[in-house]
């Protein structure tokens, strides 16, 4: 069992809470996590058609065959929209805390019946593939960067000693199969695979939604379509501009990423670890992992991230806007392991415009060292977990 960031945090929510809701991406290590956490809650999953059934046609003799005096565990919930509003009488009525533990591997609480049924009697958490802190913790981080990028972070390959090539090939067809075709406005697997992958050839730039449709063969609805599914599965992330515009005109449109790399060096074709250093995604790749461990990490410890990026109609941006109560900082991301002075130009040019102090400003790369520098402190890959603090202490 690894010891995953988030369980204290979900522990001391059932105190307060009846209801909690685990929600991530497949194989994210949801099941394990909320079994290992409430050992004495009876567990059942949706995924098997007979509970399934047995849910969505008879809601309450489910919930009191499955329930017992500590809980129950409700797996994939997401497959039973029927049950909210019996949950919401049974907590209503028995007022028992942590009694219901929900997973999903889809965001069920964007269906607005659901979300309205546990209003104010849930706390919603979201776990991801293993974070930079937790790989570090249970000691089975990657000897380098392109090992960490291609393996991602999924636990069953550290748990398993999988092949990270075959294990993401695989994960890619039963995405599609389980998840994306019960969906009504999926027409057709092959197209949306397709769709899946050109959108891990647009990593790290900014999403074009009818370029994205035209070279898909696809409407632009559709295309808006398809993103939110991959969204609402945890596939896919938008990283929207910040628009604090110092008096300058900005791109208005988001920036496409994955929450994980591995998953990402599937649909993009690396085969090896060795491919990552001379594919034309490197850098991509590696503004990607940092972004998506900066949301992470804050996700697996209860916290609000509220992170974008700038960028100007002239082409000068800033990878990372890190926004908190009282400060911005701004992050470069480069995957070079020799930092030269080119690195800071945008940094620089948003620090002149905000007026902001250099000594606030970070530059996230590929090396081994990190360096207080007079343009901004300079973080090592291997010490992203590390920001969060320090942007802690600095407002402290």
């Amino acid at each position: 069992m690894f010891q995953r960031t988030l369980t204290p945090h979900l522990q001391k929510m059932a105190t307060l809470m009846p209801i909690i809701a685990l929600l991530g991406p497949r194989q994210s290590g949801k099941t394990t996590l909320a079994r290992e956490a409430w050992p004495n809650h009876n567990y059942v999953s949706l995924e098997d058609i007979d509970n399934r059934t047995y849910a969505r046609q008879d809601p309450r003799g489910f919930l009191q065959k499955y329930g017992n005096e500590y809980g129950i565990i409700v797996d994939e919930f997401q497959h039973a929209p029927e049950l909210p509003s019996y949950i919401q009488t049974h907590v209503d009525e028995h007022k028992k805390k942590g009694y219901f533990i929900l997973t999903g591997s889809q965001n069920f609480l964007l269906n607005q019946s659901i979300s309205q049924s546990l209003a104010g009697r849930v706390a919603l958490f979201s776990l991801f593939p293993f974070s930079l802190a937790e790989l570090k913790d249970n000691g089975i981080l990657p000897d380098s960067m392109e090992a960490l990028f291609f393996k991602g972070g999924y636990p069953r390959i550290y748990a398993d000693s999988l092949l990270p090539a075959q294990w993401y090939r695989d994960y890619i067809m039963t995405y599609l199969e389980r998840d994306v075709r019960v969906l009504e406005n999926v027409f057709d697997l092959s197209t949306f695979k397709r769709f899946l992958q050109l959108c891990a050839g647009r990593i790290g730039q900014l999403l074009n939604v009818s370029s994205l449709a035209s070279d898909c063969g696809i409407s632009q609805a559709t295309a808006k379509g398809w993103l939110s599914i991959l969204e609402s599965s945890y596939i896919i992330f938008l990283l929207q501009p910040h628009f604090n515009n110092f008096n300058k005109r900005l791109v208005k449109m988001p920036k496409l990423y994955f929450y994980d790399t591995g998953l990402a060096c599937s649909l993009l074709g690396i085969e090896s670890e060795d491919q990552i250093l001379r594919h034309f995604a490197r850098g991509a790749l590696m503004e990607s992992w940092v972004i998506a461990q900066l949301y992470i990490i804050r996700c697996h410890t209860n916290k609000l991230a509220r992170l974008y990026f700038w960028r100007d109609n002239h082409g000068h941006e800033v990878d990372c806007i890190i926004e908190t109560a009282d400060r911005i900082t701004p992050i470069e991301i480069k995957s070079g392991q020799t930092i030269g002075t080119d690195f800071f130009k945008g940094l620089e040019y948003w620090s002149n415009l905000a007026g902001s102090i250099t000594e606030q400003s970070m530059l996230v790369y590929g090396g081994e060292e990190n360096q207080p520098r007079k343009q901004g402190s300079v973080v090592a890959w291997r010490s992203v977990n590390d920001i969060w603090q320090m942007i802690d202490l600095v407002n402290f």
